[in-house]
């Protein structure tokens, strides 16, 4: 059957010669290509510099000393007529800046040019003062006619007056390389046919002593291991050759060792994913893969001088290989423990030989330290969630309680009662709240609505808006960025602002009456840099690396008095993240607080492809 389909696919003579042919096509393709572009490229320019320079040498000069070419009209025809339409044999228009022919070599004065020419040319000539080109074309009574549009500012005093628009028929250039391509296809071709007559001859070089190896090894194939290759040459060929008959002197060695190994390969691959320990019933380690050895801490010299017992008491002194054959008598066992701060799940089982008898014990331990994390994670998130809302929730049935039970109250007690269940339903209105937000980012479901902003209007609105409670607080805010920067950011303007005002509110918070809170923006690199500063009561070291965790407080009783969740920063570092951004912060106890924002800054003129 694989003779059959080796003789079905493409033979090694035939891929050389496509291999000759494709990098042939290649070579003369870019080649071709890049002589097309250049050539192209160099009647274009030619035809552009030539009026160009023909226009800005003569004309332009004479009409900038009228101030008004529309009331100059006849005389600016009569030097058309007598100089420029012998000088250029295009179509030629000066034209106003209202839009109106002027004067030209051709029957359009006082013609206006929307529809006619192109009008996009003409207005940022007038509009930019500078040259403008374009190309298109034209429909003709046979055909279309490509063409080129080029417009010439004209100045009088320094003021654009008007325009010299010249039209070009570049049908010429066209038909100059559509010949000249034509010309390259066919020495293509030729070449082509060249090179599969050439490799043909080369491959057959080749071809023939592998057809030789070929035969020889289907009789290899067959059981016939007599076979020897002829060397004839010291090329890669003949070093094949050599390499053959070696390969047939060891072949009959390595079967029999291949044998013998099959069963204990086949059940050592099966578990490579996970640290995998093999234990013969001496208590020696048969094999252990890499990532078992890394847990069990040992090296491969260890595995050959030392019994399991002897490795594993340093991980767990209960999986001692008697506890394991007790253990997985009746079948597979599993277990889960913790080691040097990592925890690993454990599976092992006997495995026996062909003839059925136990030979030892499959273990596979696998790291489970950071799914047990996540776990552990989700369940105190449980747990914060259920607090939070336990709290709230238990001043609101207590005050609810006596509102509905107690004695007659007057009204400003029930009132006061009132303010408080209002205040702790607003709290869990905004654990909610945060907790939906942290949902949606979490899953990817959060609406970004990104546009391009300059970073410091958004600051300075963020500072007007706390502001006021700042001044209630008796703390000062001191805006270090210069109001005439323009730092330009692609970011959703609310959900940035929400992070700032959130990084403002914790300074606010965190910092004693009479502190100052300074803010800075900047852009390095390519990075915009937003730095918020405090010199408040700091957050101690051991808790710097929390301070973005979920329901994580510095000053729990303040956090929770001024109605803070714990979700702020938690948020901010999602969003900020979402942006492509970071968010860091550096902390003393006692000495304030400092949290940078650094956003991508927005994309250059020519990165954006603005030319």
């Amino acid at each position: 059957m694989a003779v059959n389909i080796y003789k079905k696919g493409l033979t090694l003579r035939w891929k050389i010669v496509l291999i000759y042919c494709t990098l042939v096509f290649i070579a003369i393709a870019i080649i071709g290509v890049f002589i097309m572009g250049s050539l192209e490229r160099y009647y274009i320019n030619s035809v552009r510099g030539n009026l160009t320079n023909t226009v800005q040498g003569g004309i332009l000069i004479s009409l900038g000393n009228y101030q008004d070419l529309a009331g100059s009209s006849t005389e600016i025809q009569s030097n058309v007529n007598a100089a420029w339409a012998r000088t250029i044999q295009e179509e030629l228009f000066v034209i106003d800046s209202n839009m109106k022919v002027v004067a030209s070599n051709m029957e359009n004065e006082g013609r206006g040019v929307i529809g006619t020419l192109d009008s996009d040319v003409i207005l940022k000539a007038l509009v930019l003062g500078e040259a403008a080109e374009s190309t298109g074309t034209i429909t003709g009574q046979d055909a279309s006619i490509p063409i080129m549009n080029l417009a010439f500012p004209v100045r009088h005093s320094d003021a654009v007056t008007g325009v010299v628009y010249v039209r070009a028929d570049m049908t010429g250039i066209h038909d100059t390389i559509d010949q000249s391509k034509q010309i390259f296809v066919n020495a293509m071709l030729l070449a082509l046919v060249v090179t599969i007559i050439m490799g043909f001859l080369i491959s057959k070089t080749i071809t023939v002593p592998i057809k030789e190896v070929t035969q020889k090894a289907a009789g290899m194939a067959k059981g016939d291991f007599s076979q020897e290759v002829s060397v004839k040459s010291g090329d890669e060929i003949g070093q094949l050759a050599w390499m053959f008959n070696e390969l047939r002197a060891q072949l009959s060695n390595t079967l029999l060792q291949m044998s013998s190994e099959k069963s204990k390969l086949e059940t050592i691959l099966r578990y490579m994913a996970d640290g995998l320990v093999a234990i013969d019933v001496s208590g020696r380690i048969i094999h252990a893969n890499q990532t078992a050895m890394r847990i069990l801490k040992v090296e491969a010299d260890d595995l050959e001088n030392k019994l399991y017992d002897e490795i594993i008491k340093d991980l767990k002194e209960d999986l001692a290989l008697k506890e394991l054959a007790e253990k997985c008598e009746s079948g597979v066992a599993a277990e889960t423990f913790s080691a040097g701060g990592s925890t690993y799940a454990v599976r092992y089982d006997r495995f026996k030989d062909e003839k059925g008898s136990d030979i030892g014990i499959i273990m596979i331990i696998q790291d489970i330290t950071e799914r047990q994390k996540m776990e552990d994670m989700q369940t105190d998130f449980v747990a914060n969630v259920s607090h939070e809302l336990k709290t709230p929730l238990t001043t609101i049935k207590s005050y609810t309680e006596t509102l509905l039970d107690g004695p007659a109250l007057s009204d400003e007690t029930a009132k006061s009662f009132l303010s408080i269940i209002d205040s702790e339903a607003d709290r869990m209105n905004r654990l909610v709240k945060d907790l939906l937000h942290l949902s949606r980012l979490d899953h990817k479901q959060e609406k970004w609505f990104k546009k391009e902003i300059n970073l410091i209007p958004l600051l300075r609105t963020c500072v007007k808006n706390i502001e006021f409670s700042a001044k209630t607080e008796n703390r000062h805010l001191n805006s270090i960025f210069n109001p005439g920067d323009d730092i330009r950011v692609v970011v959703d303007k609310d959900r940035i602002e929400q992070v700032i005002l959130n990084i403002l509110s914790n300074a606010i918070k965190y910092t004693k009456s009479g502190g100052r809170i300074d803010i800075d923006a900047f852009a390095s690199g390519r990075k915009a840099h937003i730095v918020i500063t405090d010199n408040g009561i700091g957050i101690p070291e051991s808790e710097i690396s929390r301070v973005f965790e979920r329901f994580f407080r510095v000053d729990k009783a303040r956090s929770r008095a001024m109605g803070g969740t714990g979700l702020g920063l938690a948020i901010s570092k999602q969003i900020v993240e979402e942006h492509g951004g970071s968010i860091e912060l550096q902390s003393r106890e006692g000495r304030g607080t400092k949290v940078t924002v650094l956003l991508p800054a927005a994309p250059m003129r020519g990165e954006r492809g603005i030319d």
